[in-house]
């Protein structure tokens, strides 16, 4: 899996929040059989973000979350 494979799977778990303009992701959204997946991807993407390769912002951004 790389970045691309990861957000781009990581994108189906996107939900708005309750409140107005707000997203996050949210794994009960996945099947079930797919959730150690997305967790993966998950904390692929995260590792991205603690190596500085990629920032936090820029991450939430490719995602929709902003």
């Amino acid at each position: 899996m790389n970045l691309e494979e990861a957000i781009d799977l990581l994108k189906n778990a996107v939900k708005e929040s309750h409140i107005d303009n707000q997203k996050h992701i949210d794994l009960s959204l996945v099947d079930a059989q797919e959730r150690l997946v997305y967790e993966k991807a998950l904390m692929f993407c995260q590792a991205y973000v603690a190596r500085g390769e990629i920032t936090d912002e820029e991450l939430k951004g490719r995602l929709g979350l902003i």
